[in-house]
Protein backbone atom coordinates (compact mmCIF):
# COMPACT_ATOMS: atom_id res chain seq x y z
CA UNK A 1 0.00 0.00 0.00
CA UNK A 2 2.04 1.89 0.39
CA UNK A 3 4.44 1.82 -2.25
CA UNK A 4 1.45 2.01 -4.34
CA UNK A 5 1.06 5.72 -2.42
CA UNK A 6 4.46 6.30 -3.17
CA UNK A 7 4.36 5.57 -7.33
CA UNK A 8 1.13 7.75 -7.11
CA UNK A 9 2.77 10.50 -5.24
CA UNK A 10 5.35 10.35 -7.49
CA UNK A 11 2.92 10.57 -10.71
CA UNK A 12 1.16 13.23 -9.49
CA UNK A 13 4.38 14.89 -9.20
CA UNK A 14 5.71 14.53 -12.51
CA UNK A 15 1.93 15.83 -13.55
CA UNK A 16 1.95 19.14 -11.59
CA UNK A 17 5.12 20.01 -12.73
CA UNK A 18 5.07 19.56 -16.30
CA UNK A 19 1.30 20.71 -16.76
CA UNK A 20 0.16 23.88 -18.04
CA UNK A 21 3.15 25.13 -19.90
CA UNK A 22 2.45 26.10 -23.68
CA UNK A 23 3.18 23.90 -26.45
CA UNK A 24 5.54 26.39 -28.25
CA UNK A 25 7.91 26.10 -24.63
CA UNK A 26 8.31 22.37 -25.39
CA UNK A 27 9.40 22.69 -28.65
CA UNK A 28 11.86 25.50 -27.09
CA UNK A 29 12.83 22.32 -24.61
CA UNK A 30 13.37 20.12 -27.28
CA UNK A 31 15.46 22.01 -28.91
CA UNK A 32 17.72 22.77 -25.98
CA UNK A 33 18.05 18.49 -25.45
CA UNK A 34 18.71 18.14 -29.15
CA UNK A 35 21.56 20.58 -28.85
CA UNK A 36 22.85 19.32 -25.64
CA UNK A 37 22.92 15.75 -26.69
CA UNK A 38 25.22 16.85 -29.11
CA UNK A 39 27.66 18.76 -26.67
CA UNK A 40 31.18 18.17 -27.15
CA UNK A 41 33.59 21.13 -27.72
CA UNK A 42 32.84 23.15 -24.45
CA UNK A 43 33.44 19.68 -22.70
CA UNK A 44 36.34 18.15 -24.16
CA UNK A 45 38.47 20.99 -25.76
CA UNK A 46 40.72 20.96 -22.96
CA UNK A 47 41.72 17.38 -22.76
CA UNK A 48 41.77 17.25 -26.81
CA UNK A 49 44.24 20.19 -26.94
CA UNK A 50 46.07 18.76 -23.90
CA UNK A 51 45.87 15.30 -24.53
CA UNK A 52 45.05 14.42 -27.88
CA UNK A 53 47.08 17.52 -29.72
CA UNK A 54 49.70 18.12 -27.05
CA UNK A 55 49.71 21.48 -25.93
CA UNK A 56 50.32 23.14 -22.60
CA UNK A 57 47.53 23.38 -19.78
CA UNK A 58 48.35 27.32 -20.53
CA UNK A 59 47.57 26.81 -23.95
CA UNK A 60 44.31 25.20 -23.25
CA UNK A 61 43.47 28.17 -21.22
CA UNK A 62 44.17 30.42 -23.60
CA UNK A 63 42.21 28.80 -26.25
CA UNK A 64 38.86 28.10 -23.61
CA UNK A 65 39.70 31.72 -22.86
CA UNK A 66 39.17 32.71 -26.25
CA UNK A 67 36.28 30.57 -26.57
CA UNK A 68 34.83 32.42 -23.29
CA UNK A 69 35.86 36.13 -25.57
CA UNK A 70 33.82 35.39 -28.59
CA UNK A 71 30.99 35.03 -25.71
CA UNK A 72 31.71 38.30 -24.22
CA UNK A 73 31.72 39.74 -27.82
CA UNK A 74 28.23 38.25 -28.90
CA UNK A 75 26.51 38.22 -25.60
CA UNK A 76 25.23 42.45 -26.09
CA UNK A 77 25.03 42.26 -29.45
CA UNK A 78 22.58 39.04 -29.51
CA UNK A 79 20.95 40.58 -27.08
CA UNK A 80 19.96 43.84 -29.13
CA UNK A 81 19.63 41.35 -32.24
CA UNK A 82 16.57 39.95 -29.91
CA UNK A 83 15.10 42.81 -28.82
CA UNK A 84 14.94 44.36 -32.39
CA UNK A 85 15.40 41.44 -35.10
CA UNK A 86 13.41 38.97 -32.91
CA UNK A 87 13.89 35.89 -30.89
CA UNK A 88 13.47 33.51 -33.67
CA UNK A 89 15.98 35.25 -36.38
CA UNK A 90 18.55 35.49 -33.71
CA UNK A 91 18.31 31.66 -32.74
CA UNK A 92 18.40 30.70 -36.34
CA UNK A 93 21.32 32.89 -37.33
CA UNK A 94 23.17 31.62 -34.00
CA UNK A 95 22.94 28.02 -34.16
CA UNK A 96 23.07 28.04 -38.07
CA UNK A 97 26.25 30.09 -37.63
CA UNK A 98 27.50 27.79 -34.52
CA UNK A 99 27.09 24.43 -36.55
CA UNK A 100 29.35 25.76 -39.09
CA UNK A 101 32.09 27.10 -36.94
CA UNK A 102 31.86 23.72 -34.97
CA UNK A 103 32.72 21.55 -37.60
CA UNK A 104 35.14 23.76 -38.90
CA UNK A 105 37.21 23.63 -35.66
CA UNK A 106 37.47 19.82 -36.00
CA UNK A 107 39.57 20.48 -39.02
CA UNK A 108 42.08 23.04 -37.55
CA UNK A 109 45.29 21.86 -36.60
CA UNK A 110 47.89 25.15 -36.57
CA UNK A 111 47.45 26.50 -33.10
CA UNK A 112 46.34 30.20 -34.28
CA UNK A 113 43.62 28.59 -36.48
CA UNK A 114 42.54 26.75 -33.78
CA UNK A 115 42.45 29.99 -31.15
CA UNK A 116 40.79 32.17 -34.42
CA UNK A 117 38.14 29.31 -35.17
CA UNK A 118 37.50 28.63 -31.00
CA UNK A 119 36.52 32.33 -30.54
CA UNK A 120 34.22 32.09 -33.67
CA UNK A 121 32.52 29.04 -32.03
CA UNK A 122 32.46 31.07 -28.81
CA UNK A 123 30.75 34.28 -30.10
CA UNK A 124 28.47 31.81 -31.89
CA UNK A 125 27.35 29.41 -29.79
CA UNK A 126 26.54 32.26 -27.34
CA UNK A 127 24.63 34.24 -29.57
CA UNK A 128 21.71 31.73 -28.81
CA UNK A 129 21.31 32.59 -25.08
CA UNK A 130 19.47 35.86 -25.03
CA UNK A 131 17.47 35.07 -27.16
CA UNK A 132 15.90 30.97 -25.49
CA UNK A 133 15.90 33.01 -22.23
CA UNK A 134 13.38 35.80 -23.48
CA UNK A 135 11.51 33.66 -25.43
CA UNK A 136 11.26 31.57 -22.24
CA UNK A 137 9.91 34.92 -20.64
CA UNK A 138 7.75 35.58 -23.54
CA UNK A 139 5.76 32.24 -23.45
CA UNK A 140 5.59 31.80 -20.64
CA UNK A 141 3.72 33.13 -17.47
CA UNK A 142 5.13 34.64 -14.56
CA UNK A 143 3.96 32.77 -11.62
CA UNK A 144 5.47 29.41 -13.88
CA UNK A 145 8.87 31.00 -15.06
CA UNK A 146 10.69 29.21 -11.92
CA UNK A 147 9.66 25.80 -12.86
CA UNK A 148 10.28 26.59 -16.77
CA UNK A 149 13.51 27.56 -16.57
CA UNK A 150 13.93 24.25 -14.19
CA UNK A 151 12.90 22.30 -16.68
CA UNK A 152 15.47 23.94 -19.17
CA UNK A 153 18.29 23.56 -17.36
CA UNK A 154 16.92 19.56 -16.57
CA UNK A 155 16.67 19.18 -20.17
CA UNK A 156 20.39 20.56 -20.60
CA UNK A 157 21.79 17.92 -18.13
CA UNK A 158 19.89 15.52 -19.52
CA UNK A 159 21.57 15.97 -22.48
CA UNK A 160 24.90 16.97 -21.17
CA UNK A 161 24.95 13.62 -19.17
CA UNK A 162 24.14 11.14 -22.02
CA UNK A 163 26.51 13.49 -24.22
CA UNK A 164 29.61 13.43 -21.63
CA UNK A 165 29.34 9.45 -21.55
CA UNK A 166 29.35 9.17 -25.26
CA UNK A 167 31.91 11.64 -26.22
CA UNK A 168 33.89 10.04 -23.70
CA UNK A 169 34.20 7.10 -25.86
CA UNK A 170 34.03 9.01 -28.96
CA UNK A 171 36.92 10.76 -27.67
CA UNK A 172 39.08 7.69 -27.65
CA UNK A 173 38.84 6.87 -30.79
CA UNK A 174 38.63 10.14 -33.20
CA UNK A 175 38.11 13.98 -31.97
CA UNK A 176 36.79 14.80 -35.13
CA UNK A 177 33.48 13.07 -34.70
CA UNK A 178 32.50 14.24 -32.29
CA UNK A 179 33.21 17.98 -33.68
CA UNK A 180 30.52 16.71 -36.50
CA UNK A 181 28.44 15.12 -34.56
CA UNK A 182 27.89 18.67 -32.60
CA UNK A 183 27.81 20.54 -35.85
CA UNK A 184 25.21 18.00 -36.69
CA UNK A 185 22.43 18.26 -33.86
CA UNK A 186 23.12 21.92 -33.89
CA UNK A 187 22.03 22.61 -37.38
CA UNK A 188 18.89 20.10 -36.44
CA UNK A 189 18.20 22.14 -33.63
CA UNK A 190 18.04 25.36 -35.93
CA UNK A 191 15.49 23.25 -38.25
CA UNK A 192 13.59 22.58 -35.47
CA UNK A 193 13.45 26.37 -34.54
CA UNK A 194 12.61 27.60 -38.54
CA UNK A 195 9.31 24.80 -38.76
CA UNK A 196 8.07 24.66 -35.15
CA UNK A 197 8.47 28.19 -33.61
CA UNK A 198 6.79 31.23 -34.12
CA UNK A 199 8.68 34.63 -33.12
CA UNK A 200 7.54 35.80 -29.66
CA UNK A 201 8.49 39.16 -29.19
CA UNK A 202 6.44 41.73 -27.93
CA UNK A 203 5.93 44.52 -30.68
CA UNK A 204 5.32 48.26 -30.30
CA UNK A 205 2.66 49.04 -33.04
CA UNK A 206 1.92 53.01 -33.92
CA UNK A 207 -0.85 54.33 -32.70
CA UNK A 208 -2.73 57.03 -30.83
CA UNK A 209 -1.37 56.34 -27.26
CA UNK A 210 -1.58 52.31 -27.84
CA UNK A 211 1.49 50.26 -28.39
CA UNK A 212 0.77 46.09 -29.20
CA UNK A 213 1.87 43.37 -28.12
CA UNK A 214 2.66 40.16 -30.34
CA UNK A 215 3.53 36.98 -29.32
CA UNK A 216 2.43 33.48 -29.28
CA UNK A 217 3.51 33.00 -25.26
CA UNK A 218 1.50 36.04 -23.95
CA UNK A 219 -2.11 35.29 -25.31
CA UNK A 220 -3.88 32.41 -26.16
CA UNK A 221 -1.29 30.18 -25.10
CA UNK A 222 -0.13 30.85 -21.75
CA UNK A 223 -3.35 32.50 -20.82
CA UNK A 224 -3.86 35.61 -19.66
CA UNK A 225 -2.08 36.12 -16.27
CA UNK A 226 0.01 38.80 -14.63
CA UNK A 227 2.45 39.62 -17.78
CA UNK A 228 -0.18 39.03 -20.14
CA UNK A 229 -0.84 42.98 -19.80
CA UNK A 230 2.11 45.02 -18.87
CA UNK A 231 2.91 48.99 -18.97
CA UNK A 232 4.76 50.30 -21.84
CA UNK A 233 6.47 53.43 -23.02
CA UNK A 234 5.94 55.11 -26.27
CA UNK A 235 5.47 53.15 -29.28
CA UNK A 236 8.93 52.99 -30.97
CA UNK A 237 10.51 53.72 -27.39
CA UNK A 238 13.46 51.31 -27.05
CA UNK A 239 15.96 50.27 -23.93
CA UNK A 240 19.69 50.94 -24.69
CA UNK A 241 22.43 49.29 -23.55
CA UNK A 242 22.99 52.79 -20.90
CA UNK A 243 20.06 51.82 -19.14
CA UNK A 244 21.25 48.05 -18.06
CA UNK A 245 24.31 49.57 -17.07
CA UNK A 246 22.56 52.40 -14.77
CA UNK A 247 20.79 49.90 -13.18
CA UNK A 248 22.83 49.32 -10.14
CA UNK A 249 20.66 46.52 -8.34
CA UNK A 250 20.45 44.46 -12.16
CA UNK A 251 24.53 45.10 -12.56
CA UNK A 252 24.90 43.78 -8.87
CA UNK A 253 23.21 40.54 -9.41
CA UNK A 254 25.41 40.68 -12.80
CA UNK A 255 28.46 40.90 -10.98
CA UNK A 256 27.35 38.08 -8.20
CA UNK A 257 26.74 35.86 -11.03
CA UNK A 258 30.10 36.17 -12.56
CA UNK A 259 31.69 35.09 -9.54
CA UNK A 260 29.79 32.09 -9.36
CA UNK A 261 30.15 31.19 -12.86
CA UNK A 262 33.83 31.83 -12.24
CA UNK A 263 33.83 28.50 -9.86
CA UNK A 264 31.37 26.57 -12.12
CA UNK A 265 33.95 26.78 -15.22
CA UNK A 266 36.45 24.92 -13.40
CA UNK A 267 34.49 21.79 -13.71
CA UNK A 268 34.95 22.09 -17.38
CA UNK A 269 38.75 23.58 -17.44
CA UNK A 270 40.72 22.96 -14.34
CA UNK A 271 39.02 19.98 -13.77
CA UNK A 272 39.48 18.08 -16.77
CA UNK A 273 43.26 19.55 -16.67
CA UNK A 274 44.14 18.21 -12.96
CA UNK A 275 42.40 15.09 -13.79
CA UNK A 276 44.56 14.10 -16.97
CA UNK A 277 47.50 15.38 -15.00
CA UNK A 278 46.99 12.63 -12.33
CA UNK A 279 46.58 10.26 -15.04
CA UNK A 280 42.99 9.64 -15.70
CA UNK A 281 41.83 9.47 -19.02
CA UNK A 282 39.15 11.24 -21.02
CA UNK A 283 36.75 7.96 -20.51
CA UNK A 284 37.57 8.50 -16.66
CA UNK A 285 36.59 12.60 -16.97
CA UNK A 286 33.60 12.00 -18.85
CA UNK A 287 32.36 9.38 -16.33
CA UNK A 288 32.87 11.88 -13.44
CA UNK A 289 31.69 14.66 -15.07
CA UNK A 290 28.44 12.54 -16.22
CA UNK A 291 27.30 12.70 -13.10
CA UNK A 292 26.83 16.24 -12.88
CA UNK A 293 24.18 16.00 -15.51
CA UNK A 294 23.12 12.73 -14.38
CA UNK A 295 22.59 14.30 -10.54
CA UNK A 296 20.81 17.24 -12.38
CA UNK A 297 18.00 15.30 -14.26
CA UNK A 298 17.57 13.16 -10.95
CA UNK A 299 17.22 16.32 -8.57
CA UNK A 300 16.46 19.26 -10.85
CA UNK A 301 12.61 18.85 -10.72
CA UNK A 302 12.00 17.56 -7.02
CA UNK A 303 14.15 20.06 -5.77
CA UNK A 304 12.52 22.89 -7.59
CA UNK A 305 9.23 21.99 -6.25
CA UNK A 306 10.71 22.22 -2.67
CA UNK A 307 12.65 25.72 -3.48
CA UNK A 308 10.30 27.70 -5.96
CA UNK A 309 8.32 29.53 -2.88
CA UNK A 310 11.01 30.00 -0.38
CA UNK A 311 13.47 33.12 0.45
CA UNK A 312 15.87 33.51 -2.67
CA UNK A 313 18.48 35.12 -0.54
CA UNK A 314 19.37 32.72 1.57
CA UNK A 315 19.07 30.01 -1.56
CA UNK A 316 21.75 32.20 -3.04
CA UNK A 317 23.73 32.55 -0.42
CA UNK A 318 23.78 29.21 0.29
CA UNK A 319 24.28 27.85 -3.36
CA UNK A 320 27.40 30.30 -3.86
CA UNK A 321 29.00 28.62 -0.73
CA UNK A 322 28.61 25.09 -1.59
CA UNK A 323 30.09 25.70 -4.96
CA UNK A 324 32.88 27.46 -3.54
CA UNK A 325 33.64 24.64 -0.62
CA UNK A 326 32.45 21.92 -3.26
CA UNK A 327 35.36 22.45 -5.55
CA UNK A 328 37.81 23.41 -2.51
CA UNK A 329 37.07 19.75 -1.50
CA UNK A 330 38.79 19.01 -5.04
CA UNK A 331 41.85 19.39 -3.22
CA UNK A 332 41.90 16.25 -1.11
CA UNK A 333 40.98 14.04 -4.13
CA UNK A 334 44.16 12.90 -4.93
CA UNK A 335 44.53 9.60 -7.49
CA UNK A 336 40.97 8.52 -6.67
CA UNK A 337 38.53 8.87 -9.01
CA UNK A 338 35.73 8.08 -6.33
CA UNK A 339 36.75 11.00 -4.17
CA UNK A 340 36.76 13.06 -8.08
CA UNK A 341 33.15 12.20 -8.05
CA UNK A 342 31.94 12.79 -4.72
CA UNK A 343 33.15 16.62 -5.44
CA UNK A 344 31.20 17.21 -8.28
CA UNK A 345 28.28 15.63 -6.44
CA UNK A 346 29.05 18.59 -3.69
CA UNK A 347 28.94 21.52 -6.48
CA UNK A 348 26.43 19.61 -8.30
CA UNK A 349 23.82 20.40 -5.81
CA UNK A 350 25.25 24.13 -5.43
CA UNK A 351 24.34 24.31 -9.22
CA UNK A 352 20.64 22.71 -8.90
CA UNK A 353 19.56 25.39 -6.32
CA UNK A 354 21.65 28.31 -8.39
CA UNK A 355 20.23 27.78 -11.84
CA UNK A 356 16.67 28.45 -11.42
CA UNK A 357 16.72 30.41 -8.64
CA UNK A 358 19.17 33.04 -10.09
CA UNK A 359 17.23 32.88 -13.71
CA UNK A 360 14.12 33.67 -11.95
CA UNK A 361 15.81 36.56 -10.63
CA UNK A 362 17.18 37.98 -13.51
CA UNK A 363 13.80 37.98 -15.22
CA UNK A 364 12.12 39.42 -12.58
CA UNK A 365 14.22 42.60 -12.58
CA UNK A 366 14.27 42.39 -16.56
CA UNK A 367 11.76 45.05 -18.42
CA UNK A 368 9.49 43.27 -20.84
CA UNK A 369 10.80 45.47 -23.99
CA UNK A 370 14.01 45.23 -23.08
CA UNK A 371 14.71 41.56 -22.15
CA UNK A 372 16.84 40.74 -24.60
CA UNK A 373 19.16 43.05 -23.72
CA UNK A 374 19.19 42.51 -20.02
CA UNK A 375 19.97 38.56 -20.70
CA UNK A 376 22.75 39.70 -22.62
CA UNK A 377 24.23 41.56 -20.23
CA UNK A 378 23.34 38.64 -17.87
CA UNK A 379 24.64 36.07 -20.43
CA UNK A 380 28.01 38.46 -20.75
CA UNK A 381 28.18 37.44 -16.72
CA UNK A 382 28.95 33.94 -17.78
CA UNK A 383 31.15 34.68 -21.51
CA UNK A 384 33.33 36.60 -19.12
CA UNK A 385 33.40 34.11 -16.61
CA UNK A 386 34.46 31.82 -20.09
CA UNK A 387 37.00 33.92 -20.57
CA UNK A 388 38.73 34.64 -16.76
CA UNK A 389 38.37 31.13 -15.71
CA UNK A 390 40.56 29.20 -18.20
CA UNK A 391 43.49 31.82 -17.82
CA UNK A 392 43.18 31.51 -13.98
CA UNK A 393 43.36 27.71 -14.20
CA UNK A 394 45.93 27.62 -16.45
CA UNK A 395 47.95 30.08 -14.70
CA UNK A 396 47.35 28.47 -11.50
CA UNK A 397 47.56 25.06 -12.11
CA UNK A 398 51.04 25.57 -14.03
CA UNK A 399 52.39 28.04 -11.41
CA UNK A 400 51.48 26.90 -8.04
CA UNK A 401 49.31 23.48 -8.72
CA UNK A 402 45.59 22.36 -8.52
CA UNK A 403 45.48 22.71 -5.18
CA UNK A 404 45.78 26.72 -5.20
CA UNK A 405 43.07 26.57 -7.63
CA UNK A 406 40.65 24.77 -5.42
CA UNK A 407 41.35 27.14 -2.75
CA UNK A 408 41.04 30.20 -5.12
CA UNK A 409 37.47 28.36 -5.47
CA UNK A 410 36.60 28.22 -1.99
CA UNK A 411 37.31 32.07 -1.20
CA UNK A 412 35.23 33.24 -4.33
CA UNK A 413 32.28 30.87 -3.07
CA UNK A 414 32.69 32.70 0.12
CA UNK A 415 33.02 36.08 -1.12
CA UNK A 416 29.77 35.16 -3.15
CA UNK A 417 27.61 34.32 -0.74
CA UNK A 418 28.18 38.06 1.13
CA UNK A 419 27.47 39.58 -1.62
CA UNK A 420 24.27 38.00 -2.20
CA UNK A 421 24.14 38.81 1.69
CA UNK A 422 24.88 42.30 1.59
CA UNK A 423 23.15 42.91 -1.82
CA UNK A 424 19.27 41.29 -0.37
CA UNK A 425 19.49 43.31 2.84
CA UNK A 426 18.39 46.10 0.50
CA UNK A 427 16.15 44.00 -1.50
CA UNK A 428 11.98 43.91 -0.23
CA UNK A 429 9.40 41.37 -0.80
CA UNK A 430 8.29 43.69 -3.33
CA UNK A 431 11.41 43.74 -5.45
CA UNK A 432 11.17 39.76 -5.63
CA UNK A 433 12.74 38.43 -2.87
CA UNK A 434 9.83 36.98 -1.02
CA UNK A 435 7.37 36.95 -2.94
CA UNK A 436 5.80 34.91 -5.87
CA UNK A 437 7.56 35.84 -9.20
CA UNK A 438 3.85 36.33 -10.74
CA UNK A 439 3.07 39.02 -7.75
CA UNK A 440 6.25 40.48 -8.32
CA UNK A 441 5.86 41.47 -11.74
CA UNK A 442 2.57 42.63 -10.86
CA UNK A 443 3.42 44.98 -8.04
CA UNK A 444 6.23 46.30 -10.91
CA UNK A 445 3.84 46.64 -13.87
CA UNK A 446 1.65 48.57 -11.17
CA UNK A 447 4.50 50.69 -10.38
CA UNK A 448 5.15 51.43 -13.41
CA UNK A 449 1.95 52.08 -14.19
CA UNK A 450 1.42 55.04 -11.33
CA UNK A 451 5.27 56.61 -12.14
CA UNK A 452 4.84 56.97 -15.74
CA UNK A 453 7.94 59.27 -16.33
CA UNK A 454 11.43 60.17 -17.95
CA UNK A 455 12.27 62.46 -20.70
CA UNK A 456 9.83 63.84 -22.10
CA UNK A 457 7.73 61.22 -20.53
CA UNK A 458 9.07 58.39 -23.03
CA UNK A 459 9.04 55.21 -21.00
CA UNK A 460 13.20 54.67 -19.65
CA UNK A 461 14.68 52.21 -17.73
CA UNK A 462 15.60 53.74 -14.08
CA UNK A 463 18.74 53.37 -12.26
CA UNK A 464 17.02 52.31 -8.81
CA UNK A 465 14.30 49.67 -10.26
CA UNK A 466 15.34 48.87 -13.98
CA UNK A 467 12.27 48.79 -15.14
CA UNK A 468 10.40 50.40 -17.94
CA UNK A 469 8.53 53.46 -17.31
CA UNK A 470 5.18 53.75 -18.95
CA UNK A 471 3.34 56.67 -20.90
CA UNK A 472 -0.54 56.33 -21.44
CA UNK A 473 -2.46 53.27 -22.93
CA UNK A 474 -1.96 49.72 -22.12
CA UNK A 475 -0.57 47.04 -23.96
CA UNK A 476 -3.02 45.16 -26.03
CA UNK A 477 -2.11 41.30 -26.64
CA UNK A 478 -2.97 40.14 -29.93
CA UNK A 479 -1.35 36.50 -31.09
CA UNK A 480 1.27 36.30 -34.38
CA UNK A 481 0.44 34.03 -36.83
Amino acid sequence: MSVASSVAGVRRAARESVSGLPREFWWLWTSTLVNRLGAFVATFMALYLTLDRGYSASYAGLVASLHGLGGVVSSLGAGVMTDRLGRRPTLLIAQSSTAASVALLGFMRDPVSIAAVAFLVGMTSNASRPAVQAMMADIVRPEDRVRAFSLNYWAVNLGFAISSAGAGFIAQYSYLAGFLGEAAMTLACAVLIFLKLPESRPERTSGAGKAGVTGVGVAGVAGVGPGAEVAAGAAGTDIGLGTVLRDGRFMSVVTLSFVVALIFQQGFVGLPVAMGADGFTSVDYGTAIAVNGVLIVVLQIPVTRLIQHRDARRLLILSSVLAGYGFGLTAFAGASLTLYTLTVCVWTLAEIVNAPTQTGLVVRLSPVHGRGRYQGMYTMSWSVAGLVGPLMSGLIIDRFGAEWLWGACAVLGTVAGLGYWLLMRGLSEEDGAGKGEGQAEEDREGQGEREGKGPGGAGTGDGETGQNRPLSGRLRVRTEG
